[in-house]
């Protein structure tokens, strides 16, 4: 979520911090001046992006803990999610590596049921892909086994998987 609303917060930040720094250089000028018109010579500053950017971080550190505190945002609700959403898929390796990428683990619970499950998932992911036909070839072989490789699959459940399918 930080990731997400750090550009929009460091957005209106910065165009509040524009707008301040154009009016505090606006030209006084006589009455009959139009407004908004900058004096001759003058020009309009650039505002400060290190303090904008800082209130923006602030504003959305803020946010995030008001949203925990009022249980909107969880991260153990979000880890169950994704993996209910990618173990039909994906293997555990890749399960992590986005996790890892969102900045959360899985707990140790989540993490030994993942493991438990891996095998037949990967079997399920390879029957779908293959069909559940022996690879011909080597080549066939090492296709198959890439492919479950990059769909985040430990190398020796890959090797069960393709030896079940081989007998």
């Amino acid at each position: 979520m930080r990731r997400k609303l750090l550009p929009h917060a460091r957005a209106a930040a910065l165009e509040a911090a524009t707008a301040i720094a154009s009016e505090l250089h606006r030209s006084p000028g006589p009455a009959s001046a139009r407004p908004g018109v900058f004096s001759s010579g003058a020009s309009e500053a650039a505002p400060d992006t290190d303090a904008a950017w800082a209130e923006a971080e602030s504003a959305v550190e803020a946010l995030l803990d008001w949203l925990q505190a009022q249980h909107y945002l969880s991260e153990q609700r979000f880890v169950e999610s994704r993996v209910h959403a990618r173990a039909g898929r994906f293997g555990n390796l890749r399960i992590r590596q986005e996790l890892a990428q969102h900045g959360v683990a899985l707990d140790a619970e989540a993490a030994q049921r993942l493991r438990d499950t891996e095998l037949e998932r990967c079997r399920e992911v390879w029957t779908r892909k293959f069909g559940g036909e022996r690879p011909a070839d080597a080549a066939a072989r090492a296709k198959q086994m890439r492919f479950l490789a990059a769909r985040g699959f430990s190398a020796d459940v890959i090797r069960r998987v393709l030896q079940a399918g081989d007998d």
